[in-house]
């Protein structure tokens, strides 16, 4: 598997802030980590965006947020609200999760308009779909992709990482196959070590959640000072 430098390996990584225990200071210490290592953004709780914004000012790291996070139930009305009110904040890509149980159960106007309608009000902003692999099918999931591309979305992406279970390659893969080039593929949950984050590029990612990004970053650091890399972190969240 080729090797990736560090600066390449940042401009994927989408670092994740969402645990719900998360006290201010722990907020900050995290948004301080995206910063060091320059990674491409931050995935920030609704509440957290605007302070994320004022923090990272100058930074060069943008800010993104979740929108029906994590099960995806909320009304279509309300994940449309949610998104206006991240665009006012200063959030510049939200990840939405979709109605998982409305993809289940073959409802796929109703999941195409709703995608629609957050890629609508997102106003040209990047919108990842997330369709939380590990409660569906291979042809759920193949479905879902073809439906996220339906819906004009950016990115189809695996999980929230608060479902039970994160990325797999198979199913990286399966969603790769699923989308034209123009879509593209973010793999979250379980990304924990250098490793991880290159077999998920190698399967089709181009873009990655984790919470685990001063450890991923660090090995590419040390592998590529010709040093060992050291092994993982507890990526639970994401």
């Amino acid at each position: 598997m080729p090797t990736i430098s560090e600066r390449d390996l940042a401009a994927t990584i989408d670092h994740a802030i969402l645990k719900p225990e998360l006290t201010r200071s722990a907020v900050d210490a995290e948004l301080d980590i995206a910063a060091e290592w320059k990674v491409f953004s931050v995935c920030v709780r609704p509440s957290d965006i605007a302070h994320a914004v004022d923090r990272l000012d100058g930074s060069g790291v943008a800010v993104g947020t979740v929108i029906g996070f994590p099960h995806g139930t909320t009304s279509t009305a309300g994940k449309v609200a949610e998104v206006r009110q991240g665009l006012a904040d200063g959030a510049t890509e939200f990840d939405m999760v979709v109605n998982i149980g409305a993809l289940r159960s073959g409802f796929d106007d109703a999941v195409v308009d709703d995608i629609r309608a957050v890629v609508d009000a997102a106003a040209g902003h990047v919108v990842k779909v997330i369709l939380e692999t590990s409660l569906l099918d291979d042809e759920q999931i193949a479905r879902g992709s073809r439906l996220t591309e339906a819906g004009g979305a950016a990115f189809v992406k695996t999980s929230t990482g608060f479902a039970g279970g994160g990325a797999t390659i198979p199913h990286v893969r399966l969603m790769r196959e699923n989308v034209g080039p123009a879509v593209q593929v973010k793999a979250s949950g379980g990304v924990r070590s250098y490793d991880d984050a290159l077999a998920m590029i190698d399967a089709g990612a181009t873009r990655l959640g984790t919470s685990g990004s001063a450890t991923i970053l660090g090995e590419a650091r040390r592998i590529a000072a010709g040093e060992e890399a050291t092994g993982a972190v507890d990526d639970t969240s994401y």
